[in-house]
């Protein structure tokens, strides 16, 4: 179990939905991971991230999914990659991982409250 925080704690995530614009194989990454290039809409544009989900993920499913992400984090260099937002995923104690999308499509940029 994780400590308790506060509400005000939480809103100072920013975490928004953006479409995956494409998919690649993150060649530089020790273990198999992605490079997802995705658009999160007028105010945030295009940003680039690495994901380890190619086990539950194929680059072929990717393009036009929509995603959950942090924006608000800082950049981070991942594997030779510019990581720009923080993809939301579940993992499992076995390693498995599985992106967070919403349920009906919404438009890009939108909000998790």
């Amino acid at each position: 179990m994780t400590d308790t925080i506060d509400f005000s704690d939480f809103l100072k995530v920013d975490i928004r939905v953006g479409t995956i614009l494409s998919a690649r194989p993150n060649e530089k990454a020790i273990k198999p991971a992605y490079v997802l290039e995705v658009d999160f809409g007028p105010d945030y544009g295009t940003k680039l991230t690495s994901a380890q989900i190619t086990a539950e993920h194929s680059l072929e499913s990717l393009p036009g999914m929509q995603v959950l992400a942090v924006v608000n984090f800082p950049p981070k260099r991942v594997a030779g990659v510019k990581s720009e937002v923080l993809t939301l995923a579940t993992m499992e104690e076995g390693g498995r991982t599985v992106l967070i999308t919403p349920s009906k499509p919404v438009p890009n940029g939108t909000r998790l409250l």
